[in-house]
C-alpha cells in the first residue's frame, strides 16, 4: 500500500448482523445474559433478541437477493455469509482491496441497538467496548478503531464510561442523541471527560424523522429515508453551539458522522445571522459565533457528494473528513480511490491529504 495515497476512513459499519452471536452472552453477568442482546433461531432465520424484542437479524438473511445487491460486498462479488465485516481478517483483506490504511467503525448503536434498562444499557456497552478494543481492533490497533458506545441513561455514567475506555486504549467515542438532551447543563460531565481524555465524540445519523419515515429495504422509503438522514444532525449541532457545550470546553471535538457537507454553509451562516441579531437578548451566548466555534471543534464526515469539492473551501478542509462508508449501500468499496479522484479531483493536494487522510489520522491517533 503507498502511504502517499492511502486513505483514511471515518465512517464504515460493523452492523448488527455482521456482530459475533457471543459478544454479549460471553461477556455479560450471568443474571443479565437472558435479557442482554443474544442470537435464537426463529423459523430458520437467525435474530437478535434483547429484553423480549427481537431488535434485528443475525448473519445473511434466508432471502438474501436484495440484501446482496444493496451490500458493497455483494456487488463486489466478493463471498459474504453476513459476518464477513465483524471478522477482523477478512475485513483487513477488504481494506487492502480498497486502500485503506485505516478505518473509524461505528457498530450497531450508530444506527439502532435499543436497550431501555438503564444498568443493563451500561453493561452490555460496556461488554461491547471491551471486546471492540481488546479482540477486534487488536488484530491492527494502527488500522481498526472500532468507537466505543457511551450510556446515554446518565451523564455521569457516560463520563465515567469514557475515562474508562480511553484507559483501555479507544480512540474515540459514539453517543446515542435522539433521545438525550444536549442542552442539559448535566451533560458538561461528559463534554469535560472528552476535552480531559482527548478522545472524540460522534454523533450518528439515525432517527430524528418527525413524520415516522424510516428505512424500508426495497421499498420507496428507503430512497427517502436515506435523503433526510443527513439534515437530521441540524438540531444537534445547534443545541451543542447554543447551549454553550462548545463554549465551556474548548478542548471537545465533536464529529458529525453521516452528516455530508452541502446543508453546512447556509446552516452555518443561518446561525451566525441568529447570534449577531440575538446574542444581547439570550441568557447565554458564546462571544465566538456559532461558524467560529465549528471551525475549532467540530468536524463532519462524508462520503460521495456531488458539490463537495464546491463546498468544502467554504467550509474550509479542516474541517471535513472522508468516507467509504464501508459496506452500506453508498459506500464506495472497493473502488474508493477511483471515486476519491473522481469527486475531490479538482481540490489542492493538501486539502485532497486533509480530507481523505490527515484529518482523520490526526483526530484519532493513528501513525501517518
Amino acid at each position: 500500500m503507498d502511504a502517499a495515497t492511502a486513505l483514511y476512513s471515518c465512517d464504515d459499519h460493523l452492523d448488527l448482523r455482521a456482530v459475533p452471536p457471543d459478544v454479549w452472552e460471553s461477556r455479560l453477568p450471568a443474571d443479565m445474559r437472558e435479557r442482554g442482546p443474544r442470537v435464537v433461531d426463529r423459523d430458520g432465520q437467525k435474530v437478535w433478541i434483547c429484553e423480549d424484542r427481537v431488535i434485528g437479524q443475525s448473519g445473511r438473511p434466508k432471502d438474501s437477493a436484495i440484501a446482496k445487491s444493496l451490500s458493497a460486498i455483494g456487488r463486489a462479488g466478493i463471498e459474504d455469509d453476513g459476518y464477513r465485516p465483524g471478522t477482523p481478517k477478512l475485513r483487513l483483506e477488504d481494506m487492502d482491496l480498497d486502500g485503506l490504511a485505516a478505518s473509524v467503525i461505528y457498530g450497531p448503536l450508530a444506527l439502532g441497538l435499543p436497550i431501555n434498562e438503564p444498568d443493563l444499557q451500561s453493561a452490555c456497552y460496556a461488554a461491547w467496548n471491551d471486546w471492540a478494543v481488546d479482540e477486534f481492533n487488536a488484530h491492527a490497533r494502527d488500522r481498526l478503531c472500532v468507537l466505543a458506545f457511551l450510556p446515554n441513561h446518565s451523564p455521569e455514567t457516560a463520563a465515567a464510561e469514557l475515562e474508562r475506555c480511553a484507559s483501555a486504549g479507544h480512540r474515540g467515542a459514539i453517543l446515542s442523541v435522539f433521545d438525550t438532551d444536549l442542552g442539559d447543563p448535566a451533560w458538561d460531565r461528559l463534554w469535560s471527560a472528552a476535552a480531559s481524555t482527548a478522545l472524540p465524540i460522534s454523533f450518528h445519523i439515525k432517527g430524528g424523522s418527525w413524520s415516522g419515515l424510516s428505512y424500508r429495504m426495497g421499498k420507496w422509503q428507503s430512497a427517502a429515508f436515506a435523503s433526510i438522514m443527513p439534515l437530521q444532525l441540524d438540531e444537534p449541532l445547534a443545541t451543542m453551539i447554543f447551549c454553550g457545550a462548545l463554549d465551556r470546553h474548548p478542548g471537545f471535538r465533536l464529529v458529525l458522522a453521516e452528516s455530508g457537507l452541502g446543508w453546512l454553509p447556509w446552516f452555518l451562516s443561518r446561525m451566525d445571522m441568529e447570534w449577531l441579531a440575538l446574542k444581547d437578548k439570550l441568557d447565554y451566548a458564546s462571544e465566538l459565533a456559532p461558524s467560529a466555534l465549528f471551525k475549532r471543534q467540530v468536524i463532519a464526515t462524508f462520503e460521495e457528494e456531488e458539490n463537495a469539492a464546491d463546498v468544502i473551501p467554504v467550509i474550509g478542509a479542516d474541517s471535513c473528513m472522508w468516507a467509504s462508508d464501508y459496506p452500506h449501500t453508498d459506500s464506495t468499496f472497493p473502488r474508493s480511490r477511483e471515486a476519491v479522484a473522481e469527486s475531490l479531483g479538482s481540490l489542492s493536494r493538501d486539502d485532497l491529504r486533509k480530507i481523505t487522510a490527515t484529518n482523520c489520522a490526526q483526530l484519532y491517533g493513528f501513525p501517518k
